[in-house]
């Protein structure tokens, strides 16, 4: 599905429009919409925590390859991130202003990015449990760090 202007993300409960860079959907077996993230950090994090509902029947996240717009990516720019490369360590921030796991369905879209970015290209299964689960180091944030930081960031 494309992002509507009254999506709002699961763990931050904020309109996805207001966040810049890419998102993500889940559907879910029991649920009739789909569950959405203002950030491709949040969606894999989603995946990953053993409290969140199993019944997933499809995963999206935005494709930065495709994307030609970093702060809302286009309508139809969507890659299930089983098949996608991500940039991660880059100096672009996600939905929240946190790190992001920026994914492409091309590999050297992703390595280009890296250039430009800085960071590392991984596939899903190599990004680390710490970095979608981990505590949020926001740029500029002068207080430790956030209590409650093994949630995800929304």
């Amino acid at each position: 599905m494309e992002v509507q202007a009254e999506a709002t993300g699961h763990y931050c409960g904020m309109l996805l429009v207001d966040h810049e860079g890419p998102k993500g959907q889940i559907h879910l077996a029991s649920r009739q919409g789909p569950v959405w993230f203002s950030s491709v950090r949040d969606t894999i994090a989603f995946m990953r925590l053993p409290e969140e509902p199993r019944d997933i029947t499809a995963i999206y996240v935005n494709d930065m390859a495709r994307a030609k717009h970093w702060e809302q990516p286009e309508p139809g720019s969507w890659v299930d991130p089983r098949q996608a490369w991500f940039v991660i360590d880059s100096e672009m921030r996600g939905g929240m202003g946190a790190a992001e796991a920026v994914p492409f369905s091309d590999a050297a879209a992703a390595e280009a990015f890296r250039a430009a970015h800085h960071g590392r290209v991984v596939r899903l299964a190599d990004i680390p449990d710490a970095y979608v689960l981990g505590p949020v180091d926001l740029p500029g944030a002068n207080a430790g760090p956030r209590a409650g930081a093994s949630r995800p960031s929304q």
